[in-house]
């Protein structure tokens, strides 16, 4: 249990005492430090349900809070608000607790539930680009609080490798070279290299799209060359096997240069199997239903407030959509990997395909109620002109140029610092590396995932400010100085009574972590977290400035200040891996 749980059940008794639902007893930290530590909102709620004066109720629980051992003092201000000081001794108590647990007060999940977050979500025959940096950052600290919270996280990036651009690329290829052994109908062996390389795909598909806008007929064979694909063609399929092979071998790089790893590496092909049962089952229980010669499945429902347009299954070409495997992953997810919770982690203008997905996934059974299927949506990352980030071309910016900007951007950042000047070249290069990747991470995770923001790499990569580089220094300088006090035989020892108010200030700080991790899960919102770290390091920043540790002369308060800092570098540490960063060893 956490302090301020505690604190909510101790006013929750003191509201019961006097008559009233201990549910008024909530607890948050004080909107006014000055005047308390805690506050409680409660009975200014209370009077609107029974018709009593707020400040009755208040000073009613006040004189009942007041008699408890761990409050120092409870007063009533303004209307009803009820303020609470506890006692140093408390502080201390559960700062130790706090201080001495692997989870850092944290209670971790009773009844853990098996999560699977989809996120990344890269298309075959591009490289990953710009568009997939949010989902891929956000999918991913996501997936580590669920995780760090007890529960059972399964990672899956989803691919994009079985619609409608497959038969463009293969229709596109045909015409480029028609005698390829793949488009030879009595050919059962294929060769093992690969006919065309991801550069190959990247000028192809583009090419290939606009020409089925313009020419009927050509997209008629591309619609038929997916089919034909879909349903087993041996040549469709080894051509289909190279470009995605080629395609995953450039998104893991770019994954991996963003820290980022699956257990699972599946895309919308790996559930192809069951698509025919499953529009089978739909089409026998009336689910499913023939509308203009393709298969539907009809999501509106009776309290709408506009027109929902049907869920298409099958189209009237034979084809299955990237909605009827989405559907059939639903299925996959649920049935075998016992899916509680599906947080689908993509842009907000895909708001209504995941309504249609979910809303068909209720009426066909395939999801039932007790499982959740979350759309976890967010805004684009923007150029300095307020629209989407595009090269000065006007072209889609490669998520590996991204990589790259952000990195030579740090490298510039610790050169102005005079940062790293003395380490060898390979590692200068790695520190870098690890700090621009941080700067890009929690230059997007800062904002609620909803917002758009603009990309400003020199606001990003600042050691100073609301910046993952920021953050990084401030552990690197908290492991500083306890591999200083280590050299010098000191070790950490028990907290004791704080004896300054910042040294205070920041023991409750580091107790506030569990309710953060609370609020960032139930929001889907990491930012909450990345506002927490960054404030938590403020608070150590001026802890330090105030209390010399290294040479204090009572060993008491010195072991306690130890204390005080390895909790707090331990607590930038679970912040940050949360984030999705990583922490130098030095600078």
């Amino acid at each position: 249990m956490s302090l301020q749980s505690h604190l909510s059940d101790l006013t929750g008794k003191a509201f019961a005492d006097i008559g009233l639902s201990s549910d008024y007893g909530k607890v948050v930290p004080a909107q006014r430090p000055e005047l308390a530590q805690f506050q409680c909102n409660g009975a200014m709620v209370a009077a609107k349900k029974i018709g009593k004066p707020p400040r009755e109720i208040a000073l009613a629980v006040a004189d009942h809070l007041a008699q408890a051992p761990e409050v120092a003092t409870a007063d009533i201000a303004g209307p009803g608000f009820i303020n609470i000081r506890l006692t140093d001794e408390t502080l201390v108590e559960w700062a130790n607790m706090s201080a001495n647990d692997d989870h850092l007060g944290y209670d971790i999940a009773s009844e853990p539930m098996i999560v699977v977050v989809d996120y990344g979500g890269p298309n075959v025959a591009k490289a990953m680009h710009v568009g997939h940096l949010r989902a891929t950052i956000i999918g991913d600290s996501l997936a580590r609080l669920f995780s760090f919270a007890g529960h059972e996280v399964i990672r899956d990036p989803h691919f994009g490798d079985w619609g409608f651009q497959m038969g463009l690329l293969i229709a596109s290829i045909e015409d480029a070279d028609p005698g390829l052994p793949y488009f030879d109908k009595e050919t059962t062996q294929y060769p093992a290299e690969s006919p065309v390389t991801l550069e190959d795909l990247q000028r192809i598909y583009p090419e290939a799209s606009a020409r089925a806008r313009d020419d009927e007929a050509f997209a008629d064979r591309a619609r038929h060359a997916t089919v034909r694909l879909q349903q087993g063609d041996g040549g469709y399929r080894a051509l289909w096997r190279h470009m995605k092979s080629v395609s995953e071998a450039s998104q893991r790089d770019d994954f991996a240069a963003l820290g980022v790893n699956f257990d699972l590496w599946y895309g919308e092909s790996d559930v192809h199997e069951r698509i025919a049962p499953m529009v089978s089952s739909l089409r026998e229980s009336g689910i499913a239903e023939e509308s203009d010669g393709a298969l539907v499945v009809r999501v509106e429902q009776p309290d709408d407030n506009r027109e929902w347009p049907p869920l298409i299954l099958q189209s009237s070409a034979g084809g299955f959509l990237y909605s009827t495997t989405d559907l059939a992953t639903v299925e996959m997810r649920v049935k075998d990997l016992g899916a509680n919770l599906v947080l689908y982690v993509v842009d907000r203008r895909q708001a209504d395909h995941f309504t249609q997905v979910f809303r068909a996934a209720r009426r066909g059974n395939i999801a039932p109620d007790s499982v959740g299927l979350e759309h976890i949506e967010f805004g684009t990352m923007n150029g300095p002109d307020g629209k989407p980030f595009k090269t000065r071309e006007g072209g889609v910016v490669r998520l590996g140029d991204v990589i790259k900007m952000v990195q030579g951007a740090a490298l510039d950042r610790l050169n102005e610092a005079h940062l790293a000047e003395e380490y060898p070249e390979q590692e200068r290069e790695a520190i870098a590396a690890t700090v621009g990747v941080a700067a890009l991470k929690f230059g997007d995770l800062i904002n609620n995932r909803s917002s758009d923001y603009v990309l400003d790499l020199e606001r990003f990569s600042s050691f100073e400010g609301k910046t993952g580089p920021y953050l990084q220094y401030a552990a690197v300088r908290i492991n500083s100085i306890l591999r200083k006090a280590a050299e010098q035989d000191l070790s950490p020892g028990a907290i004791i009574g704080p004896s300054v108010d910042v040294e205070r200030d920041l023991v409750l700080e580091l107790l506030n972590l569990p309710e953060v991790i609370d609020r960032s899960i139930d929001l889907r919102a990491p930012n909450h977290l990345a506002e927490y770290a960054h404030t938590l390091a403020g608070r150590f920043n001026r802890f330090y400035d105030v209390c010399h540790i290294l040479s204090e002369s009572d060993p008491r308060q010195q072991a306690s200040w130890l204390r005080l800092s390895t909790w707090t570098l331990a607590a930038l540490e679970r912040l940050l891996d949360m984030l999705g960063i990583e922490i130098p060893d030095r600078m």
